[in-house]
């Protein structure tokens, strides 16, 4: 018995003395408090009880005897406006008074069984009021002196101080948790343990229950603080810590999925940034967005196609500008209508030029030279047309070097060669007739086509020019290193307008030099986009008609730029033609042939196309 009373003293000096560390250590980190200790949570040290001086004797026995008695029936064990008028008082007199008496020794039996009753009844009310404890402790001293010896008040003494430990416990995990030990991770001297502490002392124990929402609540908190400072990761590490806390409770779910929801609202924002960034693709749009994404880099999950994306959109940008690969379009004329359809095709690298391997590849196509295009550009899709030419031409009242001089070669079928003949101009055919609409515009010079470009420049606010050398191989390409765009061997059917040995002109020629086996159902130039395009979606690179492209003529390729620019000297007199046409031997429909020739040279196997920088 005297060791209930002990431990009781001993707690609840360990009690001012912890909770004073822990207040003192409150205020120096002046934090607010998770929680709050209120005054009616701790337990006041309870003295001992000692019992009103009630003199008994033979006169007076049986009337107090009585009086117990009643009082007992009205529950009056201890306490009231006059303690000596009770019931335990009045029998523990009795008792030493006539301590044989059978009566009496049942009536204190009654009072104390009446009294522990009570006792439990407040150790199981400190769930509601904290201030029961306190009831449990005075209950205690009465029963250590009613019945000293009696196992039931040694079962009660034992639950008390189990429920003492646990308040003890709960203090210290609270004291704990204002001063943010929450003690994670089974962290020693943390909230978390102490309420477990408190738990096993008292299962069920309301207080430790909610205190130990109040750690998952904790963590949580930390949880949120990290994911608005964009650490998920450690937003992910304290839910599991805060999992660990209360298992089986939605808390840490809700949470989840708030934080998921606040990462999805971020991730979603900074790639609306990032593609809003994009909307003027300058090199400062590029770089801003390429930080908002490698923030998102850093705040989304492994896999997240957002991501990727807004990667693809920046690396798009990088290369197309405001276009994607294989996009067709056109640009507005200032002067009403539209420029001619452009295709975007792929930035990338290719091997220019005849390899050794090649027999019918000359000095001229040498050395072999990888180049690279970091950027995408739109070329034409098909040949430049009459009427595309025409508008140009009314627009400006441009003469075109064939109308100035009043001729141009033309195909004679008559005796199956290429000849001068006057009255041909741009607007005339490869024989000199009036050409249709949509034919390849024939009979214009290096200069002719460079105005146009110029021209188109102006009335779309873009750069429109001729292509490159390096340029117009790569498309003609289009990804096949092979001899010839399609590959080796003769052409697929359709693949385009070549000399093929089934092929025959109105008079019942054919080719001496062709490719076996092959026809394509035209003797001259065909209307363009008749045959297949190629897989960039480009048509008649390798066929119908040779073009002019930038460069000036060079030998080889030795002193050429690598980056695909065009090879320019100021008034050069030769230009580069390039593409087979209608009228190539298979030799020079590969794709790697090229020519040079006057830049004022005109004739019925060479038109033109253009590219637009984006």
């Amino acid at each position: 018995m005297a060791r209930g009373a002990s431990a009781c003293l001993l707690l609840s000096a360990l009690l001012v003395a912890c909770e004073g560390k822990q207040a003192d250590r409150g205020q120096a980190q002046a934090r607010t408090p998770i929680v709050t200790i209120g005054a009616d949570q701790a337990v006041s040290p309870v003295p001992a009880w000692r019992p009103p001086a009630i003199e008994v004797t033979d006169a007076n026995a049986t009337a107090l005897r009585k009086r117990a008695e009643a009082a007992l029936r009205a529950g009056e064990l201890y306490e009231g406006a006059d303690p000596a008028a009770t019931a335990i008082p009045l029998y523990l007199a009795l008792r030493r008074h006539a301590p044989d008496d059978a009566r009496i020794g049942r009536g204190v039996d009654d009072a104390v069984r009446a009294l522990l009753e009570q006792g439990r009844a407040a150790l199981d009310g400190i769930d509601d009021e904290p201030q029961e404890l306190h009831r449990a402790h005075e209950i205690a001293a009465v029963a250590r002196v009613a019945a000293p010896s009696d196992a039931r008040v040694e079962a009660f003494l034992d639950k008390l101080d189990r429920a003492d430990e646990a308040a003890q416990a709960n203090r210290l995990g609270e004291a704990a948790l204002n001063a943010d030990r929450v003690g994670e991770k089974g962290e020693a001297g943390g909230a978390i343990a102490y309420f477990h502490e408190a738990l096993e002392r008292r299962p069920g124990d309301a207080r430790a229950r909610q205190g130990l929402a109040a750690a998952e609540s904790a963590l949580i908190r930390r949880a949120e603080a990290a994911a608005t400072a964009d650490d998920y990761d450690g937003a992910a590490n304290w839910l599991a810590e805060a999992a660990r806390v209360r298992p089986g409770f939605p808390t840490v779910m809700d949470a989840r999925e708030r934080i998921a929801m606040q990462r999805a609202m971020r991730v979603n924002g900074l790639r609306d940034a990032g593609i809003a960034e994009l909307a003027t693709p300058t090199p400062s749009g590029l770089r801003r967005a390429r930080e908002r994404l490698a923030q998102l880099l850093r705040i989304a999950a492994p896999g997240d196609p957002t991501v990727l994306e807004l990667r693809t959109r920046i690396e798009t940008a990088a290369h197309y500008g405001l276009f994607r690969p294989g996009q067709a379009f056109t640009d507005a004329l200032a002067g009403g209508g539209r420029g001619p359809q452009l295709v975007v095709v792929p930035h990338g690298a290719f091997r220019m030029g005849g390899p050794d391997t090649d027999p019918d590849a000359g000095d001229e196509e040498r050395p072999l030279r990888t180049i690279r295009f970091d950027r995408g550009i739109a070329i034409s899709r098909t040949e430049i047309t009459v009427a595309e030419f025409r508008r140009f031409v009314n627009a400006t009242h441009y003469r075109a070097r064939s109308t100035r001089r009043g001729y141009s070669t033309i195909y004679d079928e008559r005796s199956g060669n290429f000849v001068r003949a006057g009255n041909v101009d741009w607007q005339s055919d490869y024989v000199g007739r009036p050409a249709a609409d949509n034919m390849p515009v024939l009979h214009v010079s290096a200069r002719d086509a460079a105005r146009y470009a110029e021209w188109l420049s102006a009335q779309t606010g873009q750069r429109y020019r001729l292509p490159s050398e390096a340029e117009f191989e790569y498309v003609l390409r289009a990804g096949n290193a092979a001899r010839y765009p399609w590959g080796d061997g003769a052409p697929p059917l359709r693949a385009g307008n070549f000399t093929g040995a089934i092929d025959k002109s109105p008079s019942g020629r054919r080719w001496t030099n062709a490719f076996r086996g092959y026809g394509d159902g035209a003797w001259g130039p065909a209307p363009v986009g008749s045959y297949l395009a190629n897989r960039w979606g480009v048509h008649d690179m390798a066929g119908n008609v040779s073009e002019w492209v930038d460069d000036c003529w060079h030998g080889n390729f030795r002193r050429a730029p690598r980056d695909g620019r065009p090879w320019v000297n100021p008034g050069c007199r030769n230009q580069v033609i390039r593409g087979g046409s209608w009228a190539s031997s298979p030799a020079h429909t590969r794709s790697s042939w090229r020519q040079g020739t006057d830049v004022n040279n005109t004739n019925a196997r060479v038109g033109f196309r253009v590219v637009r920088e984006i």
